[in-house]
């Protein structure tokens, strides 16, 4: 059965993703999801405005695909100030850093996709630009050089990552509001399918916009990207709607099941089950068996299939569970069942 792996794959940018640009909201009364969030960015922005001063440095944690981008450029958007964006891997020399802030404009929003991948280098001078609004300027060489500092605009760091764990804490406690995205349920998807399918020009039925939630990942990224592919699918027929019919025929040949597996998926829990005996198993065995690499599997496709309780992590390694049998269709080995039980 064909599919397309990256259809599902959220921490994977494709140039079919530039056309969602128009489905980001621009205002946090248009984000749909993540209420806890929008309530507290509204307070702390609503506060920056009243004192007509920059928001403080703004870290948005979590998985790809959820809207931490977005977040950043509404928060821009709401203050009314520049949006400038970058990746941590883009900043090579701290030249590159210091030729992006000694030209903003005060109250800029500062944007830093991946920062836990910042350089130590760059990393400090960012210490100093977000605490005292100055860069640390070396001029000259060997005995004749010296340091200066230059100063810059106030400006709002904006950091996102889907690795808390690895950024620095001098870093991470510079940061003066901490937000955590989760992923999304399929009401929250349902909804972000409807407005999505409007911009588009669209019709989709409710039956539908919840089925294809279902196998968005609890991530808005791959709900666009799944809505424009069951679009194409529904044209294709001539339909003026996208049924239920359409998406469950659509997903069946994109390879990607009810519960938004896709074939890797599916190969990790068939090796675990046919090659290591429904485990346990360790990451980089399990890696090697399925051809992908180990950080890979554990930043993207675990996680998913942990949270859908499809596999379980042990001290001893991997385990598939009754449920992955289930989903499948097959039966457990007796061994295989005894050895999770005497796990737990």
């Amino acid at each position: 059965m064909p599919t397309d792996s990256h259809i599902v794959r959220a921490d994977v940018f494709s140039a079919e993703d530039v056309p969602d640009n128009s489905l980001r909201p621009k205002l946090l009364d248009d984000f749909l999801g993540q209420s806890e969030i929008k309530k507290n960015l509204k307070v702390f922005i609503d506060a920056a405005k009243q004192r007509n001063e920059p928001l403080d440095h703004l870290f948005l944690i979590g998985p790809p695909g959820l809207g931490k981008t977005t977040l950043a450029q509404i928060t821009a958007n709401e203050l009314g100030a520049d949006f400038k964006v970058t990746s941590a891997p883009a900043l090579d020399k701290p030249k590159d850093l210091a030729g992006i802030l000694s030209t903003i404009t005060p109250g800029t929003v500062f944007f830093i996709d991946e920062i836990h991948r910042l350089k130590p280098a760059i990393e400090e001078m960012l210490y100093i630009a977000m605490e005292d609004f100055e860069l640390d300027w070396v001029i000259g060489q060997g005995a004749a050089a010296r340091t200066v500092r230059i100063p810059i605009p106030h400006f709002t760091l904006a950091g996102a990552t889907t690795k808390a764990g690895m950024v620095s804490k001098p870093l991470q406690t510079r940061f003066g509001i901490v937000q955590r995205l989760r992923f999304y349920d399929d009401n929250e998807l349902a909804d972000i399918i409807r407005r999505s399918a409007g911009i588009l020009g669209t019709a989709i039925d409710d039956d539908a916009a919840m089925l294809l939630a279902g196998c968005s990942r609890g991530t808005p990224r791959v709900t666009n990207r799944l809505l424009r592919r069951m679009r194409d699918y529904a044209q294709h027929a001539g339909s003026p709607v996208v049924t239920s019919e359409i998406v469950r025929e659509g997903l069946e040949k994109l390879g990607i099941d009810n519960l938004g597996l896709e074939n890797y998926d599916r190969e990790i829990l068939l090796s675990i089950m046919n090659n290591f005996g429904g485990g346990p198993v360790g990451a980089e065995t399990l890696a090697i068996s399925i051809g992908e690499s180990q950080d890979t599997l554990e930043d993207y496709y675990e996680p998913y299939l942990i949270q859908c309780g499809l596999i379980q992590r042990t001290p001893r390694g991997r385990i598939v569970t009754q449920k992955a049998y289930e989903h499948l269709g097959m039966t457990p080995a007796s061994d295989s069942l005894k050895g999770q039980g005497s796990l737990f």
